[in-house]
């Protein structure tokens, strides 16, 4: 499932074409997503709008309209967001095409039908049920180390599971927890509330580190993911533990292990990671 980096780098990639386009053309081909498409309620709401600014709340991605509104798009599991010119060859599960005022379009392809498209007031956007409990940004500068330790050190959970829960941080998807609590020498199944301060200071800086690092490589492309011009992601490259199950660790030569975590895979190392 796309995380932060990928809706990031996604973001990035739109914003330096689509502020300023006109929506002329909406066709749904498809309405059967998540939440189910109205085909007429979706043209009415963007055609003849502009494009303000592209903007990101955790895995949402957030066209800002000039009539004060914005259209929120979730990519599911498997969603793709590409711009492309409106007579390139259209790929299969495309189900909503966007198109601009440059001859250019934007298509939503979703095999598992598990993505998200919504048009919400901005001034309503914080409160809508999908953002009312999300929350603070990683790279929120008021995201401390002392505001992680605040909102997760009472928990009894594991803390990869801590770290997951989009009501503590948002946007640390299951790589980049593993990744994260092995830069940090933290091992996943921790219950959080036996962190010590030292240690929240450390995870709280490799979460930054490994989002950062692959919002940089471009998001990580494991299946589906693609960016704005269709292109993969890299940080796939970079992993450390995630997928090395049975592997060499590369700092210690300990061998990687794989554990399940409320129904996720966790891969660590017992060497690194106390």
């Amino acid at each position: 499932m796309p995380e932060l980096p990928e809706v990031e780098t996604l973001r990035r990639g739109l914003s330096r074409s689509l502020p300023g386009r006109q929506v002329t053309h909406v066709i749904v081909r498809d309405t059967r997503l998540r939440m189910r498409l109205v085909p007429r309620q979706l043209q009415k709401a963007l055609i003849g709008r502009r494009v303000v600014a592209v903007g990101r709340r955790s895995k949402y991605l957030l066209l800002e309209l000039d009539d004060a509104n914005v259209l929120v798009l979730h990519l599911g599991m498997s969603g793709r967001f590409l711009l492309a010119p409106v007579d390139a060859p259209l790929a299969a599960h495309t189900h909503v095409r966007i198109r601009l005022d440059d001859a250019s379009e934007l298509r939503f392809q979703d095999p598992r039908r598990f993505g998200m498209l919504f048009v919400v007031p901005q001034a309503e956007l914080r409160r809508h049920p999908r953002f009312a409990r999300l929350g603070p940004e990683p790279f929120d500068p008021a995201f401390t180390p002392s505001v992680l330790q605040a909102r997760a050190r009472a928990a009894r959970k594991p803390i990869k599971n801590v770290l997951m829960d989009a009501a503590v941080v948002v946007g640390v998807g299951n790589i980049y927890a593993c990744e994260s609590l092995h830069q940090a020498s933290v091992h996943p199944m921790t219950p959080a509330r036996r962190l010590g301060t030292a240690r929240w200071t450390r995870l709280h800086a490799a979460v930054l580190a490994v989002l950062q690092q692959a919002v940089v490589e471009g998001g990580t492309t494991l299946q589906d993911f693609r960016d704005a011009d269709g292109q993969y992601g890299a940080f796939q490259n970079k992993l450390e533990v995630y997928g090395r199950a049975g592997e060499s660790c590369r700092r210690c030569g300990h061998e990687i292990r794989r554990i399940v975590q409320a129904g996720r895979s966790t891969f660590y190392c017992p060497g690194c990671q106390h």
